[in-house]
């Protein structure tokens, strides 16, 4: 969420809050406000992290309109008819369905002047006709705008970690009536991997396993004859709110109900794929049961393969203290190289209680560049939920 609190735009301007119109491709002519709606979210991007590396590309973004388990709406703020700001609205399709996640940006020189507040109240206002109850939010802070100032920090509803009070985004979000619930640790890693630091990490993790495991690999389609146990693995995970590691949390925001199969797995697996997304995934055996005891995947934008995210690292409780999260990811993080060698860095949020995966990331050269706080507003349920067209 990139906004302010404050003074208004200029009387003499009107802020017009419409809703975007999506091209079909990009070579329309008619894709121009779509265009210049993702190039609002990267220019935020540079402001807040210095880089354009989470921001999407044109082709990246229209591709996440095909996604079948969130239906996503922009709405578009327009001063003398200039697209000043955003807000991405997704709506889970497959459960959650009383929740909307928000994503709000305004350029840097229209902030602080009330367009994130029409454009937030516009979004509000649609996720209760879609019957949606509870919005998520988020705000970004880079490393360098944290204090030790204990005045300075604004702690969330579970968890630790804190926000930097003086923020103008926590200011924004307070105002519109937002509380913290929970915070991520954003970290980022140089790829690839230094090679003396692989073997050693290696011999780290497999002196600790005592040749008990094995490691298996694939790329974006898992092999037919783990399908069921990848699906049990994944059910099993989220019967608590996970790290990656697989270490319990607390946790204020909810969290996925899918339950998983093999029909579920390929589902999700052809999305990724028709959304431009490669996934590299490293799952670990105990051998003497051959049950899969966890795994780790990494996504790959497939139109810009520079920049990569780690995803959920997951470990079943029974075979914890093996260092099978240390091993999983540094054999993934040296397959994904070998793929992929234009990637250049890795990104990753993690909880700050999940103290044992963020020491396994410290070791593979992860560093911390900021934190996310996770915002949540319930909203006043307005009755039976009615349908906008698409």
């Amino acid at each position: 969420m990139a906004e302010t609190a404050g003074m208004t735009v200029d009387e003499a301007k009107t802020v017009v809050v419409e809703q975007l119109w999506v091209p079909d491709n990009l070579d329309s002519p008619k894709a121009g406000d779509f265009l210049d709606a993702v190039e609002v979210a990267r220019r935020v991007r540079m402001q807040t992290w210095g880089s354009d590396d989470l921001a999407y590309t044109p082709l990246e973004k229209l591709l996440e309109f095909s996604d079948p388990y969130e239906r996503q709406i922009i709405l578009v703020a327009k001063v003398d008819g200039v697209i000043v700001g955003t807000v991405d609205i997704a709506l889970p399709l497959a459960d959650n369905m009383d929740l909307a996640e928000f994503t709000l940006d305004i350029l840097p020189d229209y902030q602080s002047q009330g367009v994130g507040r029409q454009l937030l109240e516009a979004a509000e206002q649609l996720a209760r006709s879609e019957g949606r109850t509870m919005v998520l939010v988020d705000t970004n802070h880079p490393a360098t705008s944290l204090t030790e100032i204990p005045e300075d920090q604004l702690i969330p509803g579970s968890g630790p970690g804190f926000l930097p009070v003086s923020s103008r985004e926590v200011d924004f979000a307070q105002r519109a009536g937002y509380t913290l619930q929970h915070i991520e640790q954003f970290s980022s890693c140089v790829l690839p991997l230094d090679s003396k630091l692989v073997a050693d990490l290696q011999a780290e993790a497999e002196e600790a396993n005592a040749g008990r495991y094995r490691l298996h690999h694939w790329t974006d389609r898992c092999p037919e004859a783990w399908l069921e146990a990848v699906a049990e693995l994944e059910n099993a995970a989220g019967e608590v709110v996970h790290g990656e590691d697989g270490e319990e949390e607390d946790s204020a925001v909810e969290v996925s109900g899918m339950v998983f199969d093999a029909a579920v797995l390929r589902e999700t697996e052809d999305a990724a794929l028709a959304q431009g997304r490669r996934t590299v995934v490293t799952a670990v055996e105990h051998i003497e049961s051959g049950r899969l005891a966890g795994l780790t995947t990494i996504s790959v934008l497939a139109h810009r393969q520079d920049v990569v995210f780690q995803d959920d690292t997951l470990v079943l409780q029974e075979h914890r203290g093996n260092k099978l999260g240390l091993l999983i990811k540094v054999a993934n993080m040296e397959r994904l190289s070998e793929q992929f060698p234009d990637a250049r860095v890795i990104y990753t949020w993690n909880a700050p209680e999940n103290r044992y995966l963020l020491t396994v990331n410290r070791q593979l050269g992860f560093t911390t560049a900021g934190v996310t706080g996770l915002w949540q507003k319930q909203l006043p349920d307005r009755g039976p939920k009615v349908t906008s067209s698409e």
